[in-house]
C-alpha cells in the first residue's frame, strides 16, 4: 500500500514537472536558445504563488501570478539577449542570480513561507474528489489543457513563424519579420510556464522555499531528451506529449 501511494505521489509530482518541461521545450528545442533563467522563474513562481495564497487570496489567482512573474523573468532575459546583445545563456544566468534577490522580497524577506493553513487548489480537489487520488487527477487536467494551448497556439500563422525562428532565423529576417520579438515572445512564454510550474509546486508541497529552483533546470533538460528519446518526435503533438511523459 505504501508503494502505490509513493507511486501515486511521484505521478502528481511528474505532472508538475511536467509544465517545466514544456518551458523549457519552447526555448531549449522550439527557440533553439538555452535558457537558465528557469532555476530562478521557477522560485518567483512559487513566491507569488505562495504570497498570494497565504495572504487569502484564491488559489487559481495565485496561479495567474506565477504565470505572469514568470513570464516578467523571461522578459527580462530576452530583453538583455535582443537589445544589450548579451549572450542568451549569459543573459539567463544573470536574470537567475539577480532573481534571487527579488523572490526574497517578494517572500517578505523570509526565506520559507507554510502554506500548511491556507487554501490550496489541492485542498479544493480533495473536497470535491477522492482524496488520495484528488492531486493527480487535478494535475492531469491542468497538464492536458495547458499541452492543448500550446498545441493550438503553435499550429497559428505567429507560432509557425515562432517554430521557424529557431530552426531558421535568416529565412524568417528575410520574410520580413523580427527575430527579436520571437525571442521575446518565446522566452516569456516559457519562463511562464516554469512560473506556473513553480505555482503549482508550492501549492502541492504547502511551501515555498527560496532555494527550490536548484536543479531545475537539469530536470526540464532531462525530461525533454528523455521523453524525446523514448517516445519520438514525428509530429508536434507527439513532442509535446513527449516532453511531458519525460517528466
Amino acid at each position: 500500500m505504501m508503494t502505490f501511494g509513493a507511486l501515486l505521489g511521484s505521478l502528481e509530482l511528474g505532472m508538475i514537472y511536467a509544465v517545466l518541461a514544456l518551458g523549457v521545450f519552447l526555448s531549449f528545442r522550439t527557440l533553439n536558445m538555452p535558457d537558465l533563467t528557469v532555476d530562478g522563474s521557477i522560485v518567483t513562481g512559487m513566491a507569488i504563488s505562495a504570497v498570494i495564497c497565504a495572504g487569502g487570496g484564491h488559489p487559481l489567482l495565485a496561479l495567474l501570478g506565477a504565470f505572469a512573474g514568470g513570464c516578467l523573468a523571461g522578459l527580462l532575459t530576452g530583453l538583455l539577449h535582443t537589445r544589450l546583445k548579451i549572450q542568451a545563456i549569459l543573459a539567463g544566468i544573470l536574470v537567475m542570480m539577480a532573481s534571487y534577490s527579488v523572490n526574497l522580497r517578494i517572500m517578505g524577506k523570509t526565506p520559507n513561507i507554510p502554506l500548511t493553513k491556507s487554501e490550496t487548489i489541492y485542498k479544493i480537489a480533495d473536497r470535491l474528489l477522492p482524496p488520495q487520488y484528488a492531486g493527480m487527477v487535478l494535475n492531469l487536467v491542468l497538464l492536458a489543457v495547458i499541452i492543448a494551448v500550446l498545441y493550438l497556439f503553435l499550429q497559428t500563422r505567429l507560432g509557425f513563424v515562432f517554430r521557424a525562428t529557431g530552426d531558421n532565423e535568416d529565412m524568417v529576417k528575410a520574410c520580413g519579420v523580427s527575430c527579436d520579438s520571437m525571442k521575446l515572445l518565446g522566452l516569456a512564454l516559457s519562463n511562464g510556464l516554469v512560473g506556473l510550474a513553480g505555482g503549482m509546486l508550492a501549492q502541492n508541497q504547502a511551501f515555498a522555499d527560496i532555494n527550490s529552483g536548484v536543479g531545475m533546470m537539469v530536470i526540464g533538460l532531462a525530461s525533454v531528451i528523455l521523453g524525446e528519446v523514448i517516445f519520438g518526435t514525428k509530429t508536434l503533438l507527439r513532442r509535446l506529449i513527449a516532453a511531458a511523459l519525460g517528466a
